[in-house]
């Protein structure tokens, strides 16, 4: 990983803690956990996406289907042009267009509102098929977490979709292995993601989740099969601040008058930026 991305991504992980603690609550180890797979997508220029295409039908669709890690999506979108920082910093304010999780009619280049779990996917397929009608060279990706795989109508979608030959298709399973109060294996124990989507008819890919030229190299692969495309992207959640990393209280909580001073270390805040 290049030092550039490094420190780019540390930023990001500060604004959005720092965004977090104005407006009273995050989902701060959601969104650290998938920040470079948004990083590599946006910023590196794999979503043909831009402010002055946002309504192009030959525009890449991206859906974060776990729509409380969306102050991530915020940023990233941010860094890479398509929203302005003072905007974000309104984050759940009264009057803010920013809320905790991403809506369509809010914001531009959002292409779902998402949050309720497990329907991003759906959505995802049936923009993939239109994009297909449509004959264009888009792709949609669809960003899900693995707690979310718990959701029936995941597995709805992913049965449908090679039925489609949906091969411009792109899921990110953002693989933490933590949902909200314990692991993903205590709660439904077989988690061997790569067996059952294949079982469906998915290509399956893994990588390394906070490698952002791991995650472009695969990304910009063209799809030449008949198959949508799975990416297992182990993570880490809560990455970048030791007293989150792989702890499951943290997945709904703000640090206390104590914590605040670890964050600032790791994170580079300064005093004067501290709330």
């Amino acid at each position: 990983m290049r030092d550039s991305d490094v420190n780019v991504c540390r930023e990001l992980r500060k604004q959005i803690y720092l965004t977090a603690e104005r407006g009273g609550l995050g989902h701060l180890a959601s969104c650290y956990s998938c920040l470079e797979i948004l990083y590599a997508l946006y910023v590196k220029g794999i979503l043909n996406c831009t402010r002055d295409n946002l309504k192009s039908p030959d525009r890449d669709r991206l859906i974060l289907s776990k729509g409380h890690a969306g102050l991530a999506l915020y940023w990233v979108m941010c860094e890479a042009g398509l929203l302005d920082a003072e905007e974000i910093k309104t984050f759940l304010q009264r009057g803010s267009h920013v809320g905790g999780e991403p809506c369509m009619r809010d914001l531009p280049g959002i292409e779902a509102s998402t949050g309720s779990l497990g329907h991003g996917l759906s959505m995802g397929v049936g923009m993939a098929i239109a994009q297909k009608m449509d004959g264009t060279d888009a792709r949609t990706f669809v960003i899900i977490g693995d707690g979310e795989c718990e959701e029936g109508t995941i597995w709805e979608a992913a049965l449908s979709a090679p039925a489609f030959r949906l091969n411009n298709l792109v899921v990110i399973l953002d693989c933490n292995e933590i949902q909200k109060m314990t692991s993903v294996a205590e709660t439904i124990a077989h988690t061997n993601w790569a067996e059952k989507w294949q079982s469906f008819g998915w290509l399956v890919k893994e990588a390394d989740g906070h490698d952002p030229e791991a995650l472009e190299a695969l990304f910009r692969e063209r799809n030449d099969t008949d198959r949508p495309l799975l990416i297992i992207a182990h993570t880490i959640k809560g990455k970048g601040v030791s007293i989150m990393e792989n702890n499951p209280i943290w997945h709904f909580k703000l640090p206390n008058r104590k914590e605040k001073k670890i964050f600032q270390a790791e994170l580079g805040i300064s005093d004067e930026e501290m709330i």
